[in-house]
């Protein structure tokens, strides 16, 4: 689908220019009709300007004298005195005089017309404005724009994406096959309504596809959009939200007014859980954000089973949304976009790579392995950095060590070459690092090791080891949770070993050990003593997967112990495995100060060397 951009100028600063040009208009006037309203005084004054010359034009009445000055910007009146050299004072003086003059005896009722006919200047010209705006946009083939009226408050502000030839397709989302499976239907009902209506069945008013971010939730709803070759209405829920109440509802009125206005289409509401929060009835709740979710409410349920209206959603809180939201009959049919798979990663990775120059003997799938765990988004970031690197490098093709370098800088940041450490802490953190290879190497049911580099990263990593899957993994077994936790604390292990010091280098290892002794325990049900019960709950599934106890302090000062147990078991687990390997520890350490970055093959080539394995 395309995007015509619209003029981003905002209105209100032309309704500021009119109202700048509108306040000079009206001073200026104001002052002229204060300037010239008649002010009455006395025969001496009269007197004063003849004798100074200062008298532009007079008129003698029958009851009064009306006189003007020099310039005529100011009109004077007088009584009548008998005199009997006036006229020849008058002509003396320069004055006109006999001519007729009119008498400004009340200016502010001139001021008042003057005022409303500008009014309504204005008005009847910001109509015709805007009338001729909004054709010039409706005129455009790709795109409408709505709410340019007034000052936009109470329309939609929604994007409306029409028809394309160059809109995006399935084919163009990968790695998402059992949610495509899923959209699909609803291109179909668009394409082909009757067959639904004939056999009775009526597709689900809305869709909601919920999961983390980066994983092609927009994309998705765009490409069910330039499947069924229809109007997809685009807008956030945060834009519903405005300063004053009512607004937000007024803005759900707009876009679903326009979207039947424009069936078959897809309205598609993008962050939903910003107007679609549960409700708790609280005084200090925020009653524009309840309105608005009410009004989407009484929206969804006034739309008819066959008016062709599709309405999408996307979250990555769906635990946060109201329940009427996704009653049967509004967001009955929930949509999973999880992080893609082995073979989905794969797919995405080499959708993106099209669209750089890659080499032949580029393997997606190693890519793949080393990104376990990433984003549509963030494989294609992957893909961007490694043509960034291939280009930084003087190649003209992206190579399979700039797209595994670029999984590194994803994972860890970019490499910080001018961050230069001291012989010590070089060999420390080689040490650290060798350990955690070793401990892992040494164990059974472990990921093996693909590299071990001391170079700094950007994150703040002195150093890292990665360890790469052989294949997809979904669940993890008690012996592999303990692995790794042994795994973790393999550093530390080393330098207490070697040094008979520790340093401050293994913190983010102590925090991931912990983190993962403390799953056993309270949400995993691996511990004899709790057995099979939930101690934790687990909120924000999407968003980093925050926990909370759920049980009494009793409890939780027993849960602490036995962390702390496996933590410490783990620990002296890893020390005896580096203990009873100490030659091999010293050996590919001094080899990876040496060298700053061993692959996984070279670690386990010199750790094959001589039969000297320990498996655990």
């Amino acid at each position: 689908m395309q995007e015509l951009k619209p003029n981003k100028k905002p209105i209100i600063i032309y309704w500021i220019i009119a109202m700048v040009l509108f306040m000079m208009v009206n001073g200026f006037m104001y002052k002229k009709f204060v300037n010239q309203q008649t002010e009455e005084v006395g025969y001496n004054v009269f007197m004063q300007m003849i004798d100074s010359k200062d008298i532009g034009e007079a008129s003698i009445q029958d009851n009064q004298i009306l006189f003007t000055n020099k310039a005529g910007t100011k009109t004077y009146k007088t009584g009548i005195v008998n005199d009997a050299e006036l006229y020849e004072r008058l002509y003396n003086s320069g004055a006109t005089f006999g001519a007729e003059i009119i008498e400004q005896s009340n200016p502010i009722w001139s001021y008042i017309i003057s005022f409303v006919i500008q009014i309504v200047l204005i008005v009847v010209a910001w109509r015709i404005i805007s009338k001729l705006l909004l054709k010039k946009m409706g005129d455009s083939p790709d795109m409408m724009s709505f709410g340019t009226g007034g000052m936009g408050m109470g329309k939609s502000n929604a994007r409306v994406y029409v028809k394309s030839d160059t809109g995006i397709k399935f084919k163009d989302v990968a790695g998402e096959e059992e949610a495509k499976d899923l959209l699909k239907e609803i291109v179909e009902y668009l394409h082909e309504p009757q067959k639904y209506t004939e056999i009775g069945a009526v597709l689900p008013k809305g869709a909601l596809l919920v999961g983390p971010p980066g994983t092609g939730k927009t994309l998705l709803a765009k490409a069910v959009a330039g499947e069924a070759n229809v109007p997809f209405f685009s807008i956030s829920g945060s834009e519903f939200v405005q300063m004053f109440v009512g607004m937000g509802a007024a803005k759900v009125r707009d876009l679903f007014k326009q979207a039947k206005d424009k069936a078959p289409c897809i309205v598609f509401i993008d962050e939903i859980d910003a107007i679609g929060k549960k409700r708790d009835g609280q005084i200090s709740s925020n009653d524009e954000r309840e309105q608005t979710l009410n009004q989407l409410l009484t929206e969804m349920d006034g739309f008819e089973g066959n008016n062709g209206v599709v309405i999408l959603a996307a979250t990555n809180r769906p635990e946060s949304l109201d329940p009427a939201l996704l009653r049967p009959g509004r967001f009955d049919r929930r949509v999973p976009v999880e992080l893609p798979d082995l073979k989905g990663r794969v797919d995405i990775l080499k959708v993106h790579a099209k669209k750089v120059r890659c080499s032949d003997n580029v393997d997606f799938d190693g890519i793949a392995k080393a990104a376990s765990g990433a984003s549509g988004a963030q494989l294609a970031n992957i893909v961007n950095e490694g043509a960034l690197r291939a280009v930084r490098e003087g190649r003209r093709s992206v190579t399979q060590a700039d797209l595994m370098e670029s999984v590194e800088v994803v994972i860890a940041g970019y490499q910080k070459k001018n961050k230069i450490l001291s012989n010590k802490e070089k060999l420390v953190v080689a040490y650290h690092e060798v350990g955690h290879a070793l401990v892992a190497a040494m164990q059974t049911q472990s990921a093996p090791v693909q590299k071990i580099t001391i170079i700094p990263r950007t994150s703040g990593a002195l150093g890292y080891t990665m360890q790469v899957e052989d294949g997809e993994h979904f669940l993890m077994t008690k012996t592999e949770i303990l692995n790794k936790i042994a795994t973790y604390t393999g550093g530390r292990a080393a330098e207490e070993l070697i040094f008979s010091e520790i340093t401050t280098g293994a913190s983010n290892d102590i925090e991931q050990a912990t983190k993962l002794a403390r799953a056993m325990v309270s949400r995993y049900g691996m511990s004899e003593e709790f057995d099979m019960v939930a101690l934790e709950t687990l909120t924000n599934q999407y968003l980093g997967g925050d926990t909370s106890l759920a049980c009494s302090a009793e409890t939780q000062t027993k849960i602490d112990k036995m962390v702390v147990s496996v933590v410490t078991e783990q620990h002296e687990k890893a020390k005896k495995i580096l203990q009873e390997n100490i030659q091999k520890l010293h050996e590919i350490s001094k080899y990876l100060y040496e060298h700053e970055t061993i692959t996984g093959e070279e670690f386990m080539n010199i750790l094959s060397s001589e039969e000297n394995t320990l498996l655990s």
